[in-house]
């Protein structure tokens, strides 16, 4: 496969980055997904739940790749009588995390504040406590780049509780070609969906099933490729962040293949195929146990669905952080899905 289409990934992972979809609020996200299928001239639709389902051809069983583009995020929980915003977590954001991100608040009337997540009091030539408070969801608010002075002030905006607040990703490629961003969990995978859809597209090839690509939405909740599996698929493989940290084979340069996480093996034959199709095609990969994680295709199973399930993705590091990968691994990500897709 051309490295052209690694590059192609990375472009469409900043594009889609600078794209605000906390879990609840993924609209602009599914929008600018379809349009991007509907140009590489694939049938797709919207489910009743959210995301967009794409059918690339083929014959025969079949096949699912589903990458979500919900991320994590935040909303108002409570606006305060200063004019700061308390807020509560989406998804697994942590508040040590965040502290001193700059924030997108979301009206529901269409509106768009900035901010800045920061620690009550937190100046440290006034709070002695700075550097030793607690960092948490009661702890750290948003202060908005405003001339607010009272709740009664940010209402007159129109935020209100309930408001989503986007943190920014901070997208960037360094010289050696390493990519950090928040939200790589999991926009980059999504892009290398779309990109692989493109290669096939250029290539003319069809490939070995009947291949549906889902971009999933609610994922960060727990409940994304829970329903809308199309008829007659009977493989379904979660492309995700792979993780990278202590205990753990995979580089943020690797593919990475999951044998086992928090709910359980993954299935045994579709795993070795996908170890097979790394090895097919000169894919660097790592096989790995995640030991605090779950996907898309676990939400299937616990539907109901008579699936077998799998999860590869590229090497990030830092997950629900501020995160790392590489074209590197983008590109064994790649390989891995042509040597699977193709006979």
């Amino acid at each position: 496969m051309d490295k052209k289409y690694m590059e192609y990934a990375v472009e469409m992972a900043e594009k889609l980055l600078a794209i605000d979809s906390p879990s609840g609020y993924t609209k602009d996200a599914q929008d600018w997904l379809s349009e991007r299928f509907t140009e590489l001239g694939y049938k797709n639709w919207r489910p009743v739940k959210g995301g967009v389902i794409a059918d690339l051809g083929g014959e025969g069983d079949g096949l699912l790749l589903a990458a979500h583009c919900d991320t994590l995020g935040a909303m108002v929980h409570e606006i305060k009588g200063s004019g700061r915003l308390k807020i509560t977590n989406v998804g697994g954001l942590v508040a040590s995390n965040v502290e001193t991100e700059n924030v997108r608040v979301r009206t529901r009337g269409g509106k768009c504040y900035e901010g800045t997540i920061q620690l009550v009091n937190a100046s440290s030539h006034v709070n002695k406590d700075a550097r030793t408070a607690e960092r948490s969801w009661d702890s750290v608010e948003v202060v908005l780049d405003e001339n607010v002075k009272n709740a009664d002030d940010v209402r007159a905006l129109g935020i209100e509780n309930g408001d989503f607040v986007c943190v920014e990703p901070r997208f960037r490629v360094s010289g050696d070609g390493y990519i950090k961003s928040r939200f790589l969990d999991d926009k980059l995978s999504a892009s290398i969906l779309l990109a692989y859809a493109k290669y096939l597209k250029d290539s003319g090839k069809k490939p070995n099933c009947h291949l549906y690509m889902f971009m999933t939405v609610y994922e960060e909740v727990g409940f994304g490729a829970s329903s809308s599996i199309p008829e007659g698929v009977t493989d379904v493989i979660s492309v995700d962040m792979g993780c990278v940290g202590e205990g753990l084979k995979c580089t943020e340069r690797q593919v990475s293949i999951c044998a086992k996480d928090s709910g359980g093996p993954y299935n045994y034959e579709l795993t070795n195929r996908l170890i097979e199709a790394a090895k097919k095609e000169g894919a660097d990969y790592a096989v790995d146990i995640y030991p605090f994680y779950g996907s898309d295709v676990e939400a299937s199973l616990r539907a109901g669905f008579d699936i077998r399930h799998g999860l590869i993705g590229p090497g990030v590091y830092a997950s629900h952080g501020y995160e790392r990968s590489h074209k590197d691994a983008v590109y064994a990500t790649l390989k891995t899905l042509k040597g699977l897709l193709e006979d």
